[in-house]
């Protein structure tokens, strides 16, 4: 039986590939273009939007880790709408799908993902469908410190610039750590619903800086910006890609923090709690 990882030389895919396979699973690889993958790997060629090609993809297999692609919103609902009538058609014995840090479990607040978007019709199909489905519900992603415009003038300047307030608390994860709950997921699946992944207690700014002063070995302080002044520094990085980005902090600079609640975390349901700082830094080599 096998493990279908889409996206799996992306950033959440391939450590999911990596994992599983640490664990003895037999992944397949999802991708695009499979020539881009090491060789030796295991692969398939994907159409996110085939409906008839991903159950075929689909079937038979132990389980499939799905996360929507960022891209045009008409793409993401196409892609979402082929997902979810492959599982129901193909019934693989597990899915788990990713939220790529999209709020899903905290209805009511202005950063709750609409409940016609792609990600939460996805997740409403498939759990109707009746397949056993697990939700990975990270909140912002530690790989985001790595941009050059951030740990750049971090390494140089001892300045740890973010798009949010000093004191603001989040529930940071790696993709590192959202992966190894995956794998925990696909591999065990007894849990259902969602399982939400970050730290907890959540870290503010001047946390960051500290496990940065620890790693780098001089001091660095942290430094808030508006969320105008980040999109400044993104935009000839991501081009068009940076407006939902900058609306996204505009949108956490009018909420008091972006918290996993600890009743659904995946340190309260199976036990794995994210990485320290200074450890993620120093398994990427920064």
């Amino acid at each position: 039986m096998t493990y279908i990882v889409h996206g799996a030389t992306g950033a959440q895919g391939s450590p999911v590939l990596s994992s599983l396979a640490a664990r003895g699973a037999s992944p397949i690889a999802a991708v695009r273009t499979p020539d881009t993958l090491p060789a030796g790997t295991a692969s398939v060629a994907v159409d996110l939007s085939d409906a008839d090609a991903l159950t075929g993809i689909y079937r038979g297999a132990k389980g499939v880790f799905i996360h929507l692609p960022m891209g045009a919103p008409a793409d993401t609902k196409a892609q979402a709408a082929a997902i979810a009538t492959a599982v129901t058609t193909a019934r693989p014995d597990r899915v788990v799908i990713s939220t790529s840090g999209q709020i899903i479990d905290q209805p009511g607040s202005p950063l709750q993902a609409p409940d016609n978007s792609p990600l939460m019709t996805l997740i409403r199909e498939v759990t109707a469908a009746g397949v056993s489905t697990a939700v990975v519900a990270p909140r912002l992603y530690l790989e985001n410190l790595l941009l050059p415009v951030i740990a750049g003038p971090a390494r140089e300047e001892g300045v740890l610039r973010y798009p949010l307030p000093e004191t603001f608390p989040v529930s940071w994860s790696s993709h590192l750590d959202v992966a190894a709950t995956v794998a925990h997921l696909l591999t065990d699946p007894t849990i259902t619903g969602n399982v939400a992944v970050g730290h907890l207690p959540a870290l503010t700014g001047p946390d960051l800086a500290s496990a940065f002063t620890s790693h780098l070995g001089r001091d660095v302080h942290f430094e808030a910006i508006t969320p105008d002044a980040f999109g400044e520094l993104i935009t000839p990085l991501f081009g068009p890609a940076a407006a939902p980005v900058i609306a996204l902090y505009q949108a956490l600079n009018t909420q008091d923090g972006n918290v996993i609640a600890e009743a659904n975390s995946a340190q309260k349901l199976l036990g794995l709690s994210p990485r320290p700082i200074t450890q993620w830094l120093s398994e990427l080599g920064v």
